[in-house]
């Protein structure tokens, strides 16, 4: 089936790339046990399972022993935030930032009501932390720093290979949440990430699969019980067509990331470059520490649902899709020190595999159009 949408918000999620659901699609229909049952059919579709967990963590450059599968990175996250591993009779200190994604702070925000103590490190204009103030935040107690590797509303890039090392000289864990660059950038997880979480649906697989890296010295607690499932660490039936879908998806992303970086990337440049020619228009977050799927620009005066409205068939974001029905400014523009309205005035525009330099040319002519009609109705 066809459709008329342009569609660019692949940070919300990314279309099915065909050949994920072509290797899906036996598992969908003709091989559809139970790969937990000890029957033919079962034993061969662990074999299909343990594949999926080899190419998933062949990616991230990891083990597969240390690979569990999730329905996605908000389950994964609060399987590493919630299970991980208290010493008895001490207060957990945890450090995060300002700007994560509402899965790592909500989460937050619950384990602050069981005792658990968090920090929220600010961050700078460009939506990056200060290594100093990250050091200052260290107490006795912290057990772990979580600092997501992109954003997912500015694409901006942390340098998490220095945080890691920070946190480890304290005595610390790191964790990252890596739905946001899993797929499109290269990530050695097991070189010096603790924790990493990640979702297929970001990178061209199915939705309703992810899952999380454990590093193999910890032990977490589980947050879903009965059955035993992924060695104890998460029961429940296992998705096969997902996990097979995401495997495929790993795999593809690992062939051509470096194809779609620079096909992705030239695209994304003319879409900002002439985006930002219009008067008032300027970007958010770091121009040069950015993945190359995501430009997040703001036009003075205009408001982004005035915007998503008149653009129609164009599929854009004005925030994260976990908030696309909560009527609020972005905590991560906000945090970046923009007012509530310079962050309503704010787009977010996410490429990915499938968009086209017609696509572009489209969108650039529509916000255009829009931007010069909303301007006059205000005068």
């Amino acid at each position: 089936m066809q459709n008329n949408f342009i569609y660019l918000d692949n940070n919300a999620t990314t279309p099915l790339d065909p050949r994920v659901l072509e290797e899906m699609m036996p598992y969908l229909t003709d091989m559809f046990g139970n790969a937990s049952s000890s029957h033919r059919m079962g034993k061969q579709l662990n074999a299909i399972v343990e594949k999926g967990r080899r190419q998933m963590a062949d990616l991230i450059d990891a083990n597969e022993e240390d690979i569990f599968f999730t329905a996605g990175a908000t389950e994964a996250i609060n399987m590493a935030l919630q299970g991980f591993p208290r010493i008895a009779g001490r207060t957990m200190h945890i450090i995060t930032v300002q700007t994560e994604h509402p899965a790592v702070l909500d989460t937050c925000g619950y384990l602050e009501s069981t005792g658990v103590e968090v920090t929220y490190l600010p961050v700078d204009g460009d939506g990056l932390i200060n290594f100093d103030k990250l050091r200052a935040a260290f107490k006795s107690n912290t057990a772990l720093v979580s600092v997501m590797h992109v954003n997912n509303e500015t694409g901006v890039i942390q340098d998490i290979e220095r945080i890691a090392e920070i946190a480890h000289g304290y005595g610390a864990l790191f964790m990252s949440d890596g739905t946001q660059s899993v797929g499109k950038l290269a990530v050695e997880a097991s070189s010096f990430i603790d924790i990493l979480t990640f979702s297929a649906h970001k990178f061209y697989g199915p939705k309703g699969i992810g899952g999380v890296y454990f590093n193999p010295r910890l032990i977490m607690k589980p947050l879903i019980y009965g059955g035993g499932h992924e060695g104890g660490a998460r029961s429940g039936t296992l998705n096969v067509p997902g996990i097979v879908g995401m495997g495929k998806a790993a795999e593809l992303a690992a062939l051509q990331m470096s194809q779609d970086k620079e096909r992705i990337g030239k695209l994304r440049d003319t879409l900002e470059q002439q985006l930002l020619t219009i008067e008032g228009a300027k970007l958010n977050g770091s121009q040069e520490q950015r993945i190359y799927t995501t430009s997040n620009i703001r036009f003075d005066g205009v408001n982004n649902e005035a915007v998503l409205l008149g653009l129609k068939d164009i599929c854009v974001s004005n925030g994260s899709a976990c908030h696309s029905f909560v009527m609020e400014p972005s905590h991560v523009l906000q945090a970046m020190g923009l007012t509530k309205d310079e962050a309503n005035n704010s787009i977010r525009f996410s490429l990915g595999r499938f968009n086209t330099e017609e696509e572009i040319k489209q969108t650039v002519e529509a916000v255009k159009q829009i931007i010069t009609r909303l301007r006059a109705m205000a005068f």
